[in-house]
């Protein structure tokens, strides 16, 4: 069944499906044969889309296994089993944003959509009745707590923040002290992406989420976004984040702007962290909870 957001995904993941989908119709048209050409091509289109070494390996042959297995009879029918181990990659975990009541971290390097994407959370949590309260913790740019005040003014929730150059930690503090204090069931609490190096990264984004830790007592979780269109440079970040920090969960945004939106099951494969939200374009209905078999369908057949 196709839902406007199914629609919305499908549109979203055009440019990698478009991709994908062209090498593997011709997989299709060239008959219904299944030999050893077949499944290096089939190899070669999954590496393409940015999957992963790994995960690519070990579906293909998955998929030569069962079809000797099950005598799939073509490649339409591999073709339609290739869908469910894609979306079998992912794994299942809860959804840290609908715990209530609950802080949330937001991290990531500058760029990857992640003040936009707290934003959109924000409204969104908002509109479905919660009370919600943002932290403005990128202190050091301030283009990030203008963009913040916007959308705090557009969910009409309130803001936490300090002057340029403030403490990090002592902006978290005050967000989850005013949370506890009125009653909020979500504080959202947007944290800086760049600094002179990325050990220096770690050690203000440890030290805030040691100070929100110690201060809050609903539970604290760490969500970091992605930027799909970064590829395999986006997952080395994930890996230095997820090191320093234990990541719950992941936002990936921008998957309309690239061609390789497997990066989302290599990122998966690697990780093993609940991917919770995915962005397919600027509007507040393009960031949506993430569905495996939707996005693996969305992938590969389309609509």
């Amino acid at each position: 069944m196709s839902t406007p957001w199914f629609r919305r995904l499908t549109e979203g993941l055009s440019k990698s499906r478009d991709r994908l989908g062209e090498q593997l119709n011709v997989l299709l048209r060239r008959g219904p044969d299944l030999n050893d050409e077949f499944w290096s091509d089939l190899e070669d289109a999954l590496l393409g889309s940015d999957l992963g070494v790994t995960a690519t390996t070990d579906i293909v042959d998955t998929l030569r296994e069962q079809a000797a297995r099950k005598a799939l009879p073509d490649a339409e029918a591999v073709i339609d089993h290739l869908v469910e181990l894609i979306a079998a990659e992912f794994p299942e975990g809860t959804n840290v944003f609908a715990e209530n009541p609950v802080t949330i971290l937001m991290v990531g390097v500058n760029g990857t959509g992640k003040t936009t994407s707290v934003g959109k959370l924000a409204k969104q949590a908002s509109d479905e009745g919660r009370r919600v309260i943002l932290g403005s913790a990128d202190t050091f740019r301030a283009a990030a707590a203008e963009q913040l005040d916007v959308w705090a003014e557009r969910a009409d929730v309130p803001i936490v923040r300090r002057e340029r150059g403030a403490d990090p930690a002592a902006v978290a503090f005050d967000t989850v002290a005013a949370a506890e204090e009125q009653g909020f069931d979500l504080a959202l609490i947007d944290t800086a992406g760049r600094l002179h190096t990325s050990a220096d990264l770690m050690r203000e984004l440890q030290k805030v989420q040691r100070v929100t830790a110690n201060r809050s007592k609903p539970p604290v979780r760490t969500v970091l976004v992605m930027d799909a269109t970064t590829g395999q440079n986006g997952l080395s970040q994930a890996r230095e984040f997820n090191a320093a920090l234990g990541v719950d969960g992941i936002v990936l945004t921008k998957l309309d702007g690239t061609a390789k939106g497997g990066i989302a099951v290599a990122i998966a494969r690697e990780l093993s962290i609940p991917l919770l939200y995915i962005g397919v374009g600027e509007g507040l209905e393009d960031l949506r909870p993430f569905e495996a078999e939707d996005f693996a369908r969305a992938l590969v057949r389309g609509a």
